[in-house]
């Protein structure tokens, strides 16, 4: 029994461990603390978070599928080139059945979402271009890093293959220049989003501006940044298709992956390349990134840029990409572990019927709207006012994920008060602090997430914010639930959400 029990935490530690190799010093854990700058742990967590728009602590399921997983491919903890591709192969079939995805899809794997940004200057490269002008949407609301990667910059210093590098230079130092990165703004004054018809015209004279220097134009499309902006418009992008064809390319910025398989297959039968992340609303611990790629999109890359055999292993790329020969045999069984507990939340949930899917958001939002009551809050604007009630533009996954504005509140919270309230409210402030009706809710320990710049002030900074997210193990949890212990249970963790930052504001 002893040696059984031993076995057991043996493979948990394993897998634990390997989950935080293969990635940048983001996955790292702090020795002291066992937690990785987002303040999660590579193993299931008794923390109550609602923090699927940051980082998620894995679940316990998952974690279990994860220890199988390792017994039967690297039951020693070490995998060979031809494993890891036989791994990946079996994971890119098991997303295109749970998305629907036509087999035509080629599917890339990154260590992270910033790293996707990669995979799409390689969509974006062409043969006889000068080079690439990628226009990013939203620098803020998008991860951190992605203003490197995007240009073809190391964000980090050191690269998923465990190569030390320094950060802002560029991955091919003998063209630093082949990317010119044009940031383009996601909202206005006040947090208002960017009209959609005023992005159109913006990108229109940028991607006029590529042309005429012989260059390629390669657009963002953001679907859920992090407070939820969709933009531009499927008509606005059809627009661009019309206008430019094959002068431009579009990656959609989907990382959050609040969105169906039939909001997917929409982009890709557009063309576009759809990013997406096991972190976020998949409910897997971070870091891992997926590239969907329509076939006709990879046949027209001129294959991969110089820097990237220092990036990315063979088996993360299809075998017919042009170029992937260049890239290094091996394996980065952290990825791999960390997409299957990824993986194995998106099966759970796309089980799910969209009644049980509306059941849980319609009573998430009616606890949000008693927590942000309770403070004296308003959510910030996702969209304009007239796509609020489009569930074209404003599909239900996006209901998922809520922004709380903390700047109107009495308090008058910026954001870098928020920042601090984000790290108070994982905090256990002991027994002595109580709340209302004298409960003890410092004692609880609760992760939301993290703030973002969105909300710029009219005498100068940024408006605190803090974002309240439900993630795919959630939503299968509470399906299993019935209405009323759902309802209590939502409210009941709203209230401990709010009583808490009550008391973690006046402290």
């Amino acid at each position: 029994m002893f040696s059984e029990k031993a076995a057991v935490m043996d493979r948990a530690e394993l897998a634990a461990g390997l989950m935080t190799t293969g990635g940048d010093r983001r996955i790292a854990v702090d020795p002291g603390t066992g937690l990785n700058p987002y303040l999660v742990a590579p193993q299931p967590s008794g923390v109550m978070a609602y923090s699927s728009s940051t980082a998620n602590a894995i679940s316990p399921a998952a974690f279990a599928e994860v220890q199988r997983r390792l017994e039967r491919i690297a039951p020693d903890g070490v995998l060979d080139a031809r494993g890891y591709r036989a791994a990946l192969d079996g994971l890119r079939e098991r997303i295109r059945r749970a998305l629907r995805l036509p087999a035509s899809t080629e599917i890339v794997f990154a260590a992270s979402g910033t790293d996707l940004e990669y995979v799409g200057l390689a969509v974006g490269h062409r043969a006889g271009a000068a080079g690439i002008d990628n226009m990013l949407l939203g620098a803020d609301e998008v991860g951190s890093g992605c203003i490197h990667s995007s240009r073809g910059h190391y964000f980090a210093d050191r690269t998923p293959l465990g190569l030390v590098v320094a950060p802002g230079e560029a991955i091919d130092p003998a063209n630093p220049d082949r990317v010119r990165l044009h940031a383009l703004a996601a909202r206005g004054m006040g947090g208002v989003p960017m009209p959609s018809e005023d992005l159109l015209l913006e990108i229109g004279a940028l991607v006029d501006a590529a042309a005429r220097a012989e260059r390629h134009a390669l657009v963002h499309v953001v679907h859920g940044s992090k407070t939820g902006l969709i933009l531009p418009s499927f008509a606005h992008i059809d627009a661009l298709r019309r206008r430019f064809g094959d002068a431009l390319s579009f990656v959609v910025d989907a990382c959050q992956c609040r969105l169906g398989g039939s909001t997917v297959a929409s982009y890709l039968a557009r063309g576009a390349t759809v990013f997406l992340t096991g972190s976020k609303f998949m409910g897997g611990p971070p870091f891992s990134g997926v590239a969907l790629v329509p076939r006709g999109a990879m046949q027209k890359s001129a294959g991969m840029l110089p820097g990237f055999e220092r990036l990315f292993c063979r088996a993360e790329w299809p075998e017919s990409w042009p170029g992937a020969e260049r890239l290094p045999e091996g394996a980065n069984l952290g990825l791999l572990l960390r997409l299957e507990a990824s993986i194995y939340e998106l099966e759970l949930y796309q089980r799910l019927t969209p009644a049980d899917v509306r059941r849980t958001l319609d009573l998430f939002d009616e606890a949000v709207d008693m927590l942000t009551a309770r403070l004296g809050a308003v959510r910030a604007i996702p969209q304009m006012a007239n796509d609020w009630q489009d569930s074209s533009v404003r599909p239900q996954e996006m209901r998922t994920l809520v922004t709380v504005d903390l700047g109107q509140t009495r308090r008058k919270i910026g954001f870098e008060r928020s920042r601090k309230l984000y790290r108070m409210l994982l905090d256990d402030l002991g027994s002595n602090v109580l709340g209302p009706a004298n409960r003890v809710v410092a004692a609880r320990r609760i992760r939301l997430g993290q703030p973002v710049k969105c909300i710029p002030l009219p005498e100068g900074g940024y408006a605190g914010t803090l974002r309240i997210g439900l993630s795919m193990p959630q939503m299968v949890e509470f399906a299993a639930m019935d209405s009323a212990s759902l309802q209590a249970r939502l409210q009941d963790d709203m209230g401990a959400i709010a009583a808490k930052l009550d008391i973690v504001a006046d402290l």
